[in-house]
Parts: C-alpha cells; sequence; structure tokens
C-alpha cells in the first residue's frame, strides 16, 4: 500500500504545509465520514493545546458536519483520555488534533476507533484513497450537530483513579507533575491531588506556543532540577498529549520507560498477576532484557511504535510493554498508552514496596547507549544505500557482540534515528557518531 499522508501515528507536519492544510483536514473528514461512518454517526474530537488546534478543529467540525457527522468536542485532553471517551460515550471513532511530542509548529491528527483503539491500517489506506475527492455536504435534513462536552476531564480523572490498587492512595508523598503545558494541563494535577498527593505542578501553564518547550517528556532537565530542589519524592514528565511519561528520582535522576516498564513487570511478576511476556521495542535498552530475564520473565522486541507493541502484546497474550520514550502499554488498565495511568502504576508499587524509586531501578543496569538523529530532505530507507550498509556492517563488527545497531528512519519527522549500544560507552559514542556522518553525507 502506497501511504501518503499516514505514517506511524496518524498524519502529521508543520503546520500550513502539506498534509497539515486547512483544506486537507477538511477533505480528511469528508473521507474519514464515508469511511467510517457511511450511514451517519458521531465522531469525538479532542486536541492539545496548540494554537493551531482551534484551527484543525473548526475544519474538521465542518467536514464532519457537512457530512452528515455528529461531533462532539472535548477541548484539550490526553490522547489516552479521547480513547476512553470515544468508547466512553459510545461513538463510531475519535480524532486527537495533536502532533505529541513535536514542537507547536507541527501539528497531526490521529484515529481512534469505536473501542479506544487505533484504527487498522486497511482504513487509513481506505480514508487515504478518498482524500483527494472534494469534501461532501448532504441535503440539509441529514446535516450533523456538533455540541462540547463539559464533563469528559473529570470522566476521564475518574478512569485514572480507579487504575490504582484498591486501598492504595498517594498520602505522604511529593510529587512534582510537569505536563508540558500540554493537553495534561488540568486533569493530571487534579488526578494526585485528588488521590492525596502533595502535588507541586509545572509546565501547566500553556499559551499556544510553549508546549514541549523546554519542559516536558523531552526536556526534562527543569523536573530534575525541581524535584531535589523541593524535596519531593519523585517527579513525573508528561509530552504533549499525555500518553508519555519519564519520572525523576527523588535524586533528580530521569528514570526512563524501560526502568518504569521494569518496576511495574518486576512488582507484577511478584504478586503473581504478570500475564504473558513483556514487549519492548528494538530501541528498548539491553538491561531491560537481561533484568527480566533474571526474573524468568520472557521478553520480545516489536518494531518501534506503540501499535506494533500493541500488535504483539494482543499475539502473545500480554498485557503490558513499551518505549524507552515513555510510551508504556498497560492493556489490563487502558487501551492506548497512558502517562497518568502508567505513573500511577509506578507510584503504586513505590506505596506497596516501601522502597523509593530510586531503589526499585538499582536491579535494571543500563547499557551506554547514543542516540543520533539525522535530519534528510525526505523520508528515505537507509539501510539501501550502499555506503551506509557497509558503514552498519564495519560499526556492528567492531561491537563484536558485545553490542547492538539500530537504524530506521522515523516513522514522524524528517529524520534518521541511529543507536548504537554497548558495554563501553566510549566505543558506543564514536561508532554512533561515526555511524551519522556517513548517513548524513549519504542523505544529503
Amino acid at each position: 500500500m502506497t501511504r501518503r499522508f499516514f505514517g506511524t501515528d496518524g498524519i502529521r507536519g508543520r503546520v500550513g504545509e502539506p498534509p497539515m492544510t486547512v483544506d486537507l483536514a477538511l477533505r480528511l473528514a469528508s473521507a474519514a465520514a464515508r469511511v467510517l461512518a457511511p450511514s451517519g454517526g458521531t465522531v469525538l474530537i479532542g486536541k492539545d493545546t496548540r494554537l493551531s488546534g482551534y484551527l484543525f478543529e473548526a475544519a474538521l467540525e465542518a467536514g464532519f458536519v457537512a457530512a452528515g457527522v455528529n461531533v462532539n468536542l472535548v477541548g484539550p485532553l490526553p490522547t489516552p483520555a479521547v480513547a476512553f471517551l470515544t468508547q466512553r460515550y459510545g461513538c463510531d471513532f475519535g480524532i486527537v488534533i495533536s502532533a505529541s511530542h513535536n514542537p507547536f509548529e507541527d501539528n497531526g491528527i490521529k484515529f481512534f476507533d469505536r473501542t479506544g483503539g487505533k484504527i487498522s491500517d486497511a482504513l487509513e489506506q481506505a480514508i487515504e484513497d478518498l482524500i483527494e475527492q472534494p469534501a461532501l455536504t448532504v441535503e440539509s435534513g441529514r446535516l450533523g450537530r456538533a455540541v462540547r462536552i463539559e464533563q469528559a476531564g473529570p470522566l476521564y480523572q475518574e478512569l485514572c483513579a480507579s487504575t490504582m490498587p484498591a486501598g492504595v492512595t498517594l498520602e505522604g508523598l511529593k510529587i512534582v507533575v510537569d505536563c508540558a503545558n500540554g493537553a495534561a494541563y488540568k486533569v493530571a494535577p487534579r488526578v494526585f491531588s485528588d488521590l492525596g498527593a502533595d502535588v507541586v505542578p509545572i509546565g501547566c501553564s500553556p499559551n499556544g506556543r510553549n508546549i514541549n518547550d523546554g519542559c516536558g517528556s523531552t526536556a526534562p532537565s527543569l523536573l530534575q532540577l525541581t524535584v531535589p530542589g523541593v524535596r519531593a519524592d519523585a517527579g513525573l514528565a508528561l509530552d504533549g498529549d499525555g500518553d508519555r511519561v519519564v519520572m525523576v528520582d527523588h535524586l533528580g535522576r530521569t528514570v526512563d520507560g524501560d526502568q518504569l516498564l521494569y518496576v511495574i513487570a518486576r512488582a507484577r511478576h511478584a504478586a503473581g498477576t504478570l500475564r504473558g511476556p513483556v514487549v519492548g521495542t528494538v530501541m528498548s535498552n539491553l538491561g531491560l532484557e537481561h533484568a527480566l530475564a533474571a526474573l524468568g520473565v520472557p521478553f520480545e522486541r516489536a518494531a518501534v511504535g506503540d501499535r506494533h507493541v500493541l500488535e504483539r502484546l494482543r499475539a502473545t497474550g500480554g498485557e503490558l510493554g513499551g518505549e524507552t520514550s515513555g510510551h508504556l502499554l498497560c492493556l489490563d488498565k487502558t487501551t492506548t498508552g497512558d502517562g497518568i495511568v502508567s505513573a500511577l502504576q509506578v507510584l503504586a508499587v513505590v506505596r506497596q514496596s516501601g522502597a523509593s524509586l530510586a531503589e526499585l531501578v538499582t536491579a535494571m543496569p543500563k547499557y551506554p547507549q547514543v542516540m543520533v538523529n539525522v535530519r534528510v530532505v525526505r523520508r528515505i530507507d537507509p539501510r539501501t544505500l550502499p555506503e551506509v550498509a557497509s558503514a552498519l556492517a564495519a560499526a556492528e563488527a567492531a561491537l563484536q557482540g558485545t553490542g547492538r545497531v539500530v537504524l530506521r528512519a522515523s516513522g514522524t519527522e524528517p529524520l534518521i534515528r541511529v543507536m548504537v549500544e554497548g558495554q563501553d560507552a566510549a566505543q558506543v559514542r564514536e561508532t554512533a557518531e561515526r555511524l551519522a556522518a556517513v548517513v548524513k553525507a549519504a542523505a544529503a
């Protein structure tokens, strides 16, 4: 299938440039209506805090109403909230307007089906096939209606709180919550506060332009300074749309998605509630694989992207998986990655074990890992370039089986990601930089 618009996580790009234009959003709504609600129905639309969210919300609303589809608008809420509310309100599908961890100049549109899961590749392709057609307007008597739902936030907060083990609260914990000036800026502090935590909020003052700007899961340095500065027990940083989380221990050290996954998996394994293998990706740290093996917990790797992790979990009967970035899946709690819910699972282990977050991660060694992002003008598979293939083979030979090299094109940005991992930090960095230089020259 030829994919012109959809990437690994919906449609994403620079605002005002194809595919993120008003015209395409209008036609996208019309195409999605034909595919996902051909006889009429209801779509639920949420967004993050980007200024351009107003633009795309209005265009999608117009396109759906014109095509005879009713629209429920919930405003700024995390991506997992939209997945939950789509199912909760019995909608035919849901849409999130967000570019996740990208800068505010970007935006994106992604879809959920009626069950709160990502729509299939086949449905995305069917929508793509109709995007070039003019927007549809049904007869006046069949036009859709648009309503704004005011109680969506509290419903989602209740869902998050319900994922905590019975009788476990966060009373006595001081937690810094960084919402990246994004979609979770209202609901996240309320969730943790309602559960009894003393919450110190940062990154909770969005102005439409400061999402992910020096804050959030992709820039946790402010959180690292704040947690020990206010003598908090831990901190957590969400990304712009709230589906990822990284944490910081009381000493100000970051705890990434691999380490969080280990903490949850070890606790569930000890309690006898862990089902199936834990699923990571090709980018997951080798230390996670080794630490789980020491517990006797099977570990599998999927391609990068929560969609691929989800597919592997479903195929193996597993419930727990995720990515180093902090996009974690707890399928016994939610249908999609949820930064708030994931953080709650970790904090529940902190409370039940009596150990600090710093103590909980000590049993998982982290191999030195270097990621170099090479920006390119067009999306390519770097392994098809002869000079890159040769440099890749040389890099793998230099590691002599003590590490890994992963080379892949980003599915959401015009980047080639070069990742090298091994036991020798200096060798890892040198190998990554050398390979990245070859990729940059070859892709120019």
